[in-house]
């Protein structure tokens, strides 16, 4: 189901966040649960993941998430400060450590100019450390090209975050 890069960086992240006893939680919105998935396809995930978050429509961002309903609607959902907002709400709502969250425009419809389809923007969130954030861009030919990028993105970030 899932590339080799993917496979591997799933497995490397629950190595080393079961190494520094870390639980992990992730907070989905295009990507649709598929980071979860790809920690959840390795044996012995149980170990480090916590929970998943699957919130595709703004108002399981603001339920669940607690996402402001007039950031969302100020900024859009597709929006570094809702990646954001959804990374450290997935924290909170988990006893994790460390949350990844995604926001973003898989396809092939739904891009607007300011943000075409391949805009993802990913957030993590540490306990007692600072949140990151970056801003891509995919320029794949499939919204499963997006959804798959967008996922081995995330993944690396958490790793990132380990160190």
């Amino acid at each position: 189901m899932f590339n080799l890069e993917i496979v591997t960086l799933a497995r490397l992240l629950i190595d080393e966040a079961r190494e520094r006893s870390l639980r992990i939680v992730t907070a989905e919105s295009c990507t649709g649960g598929l980071v979860a998935g790809a920690i959840c396809s390795i044996a012995g995930s149980s170990d480090v993941f916590e929970r998943g978050f699957v919130t595709y429509s703004n108002r399981a961002k603001q339920e669940i998430l607690g996402v402001p309903g007039d950031l969302i609607a100020d900024l859009g959902a597709v929006s570094e400060p809702v990646a954001r907002m959804m990374a450290e709400g997935a924290l909170e709502a988990s006893n994790a450590h460390l949350a990844v969250a995604i926001t973003g425009v898989a396809g092939p419809g739904g891009g607007t100019p300011m943000r075409p389809v391949g805009t993802v923007h990913i957030a993590t969130a540490r306990t007692n450390q600072r949140l990151v954030h970056e801003e891509h861009f995919f320029e794949e030919d499939t919204r499963e090209g997006v959804q798959l990028a967008a996922v081995q993105a995330a993944l690396q970030m958490m790793r990132d975050r380990l160190v």
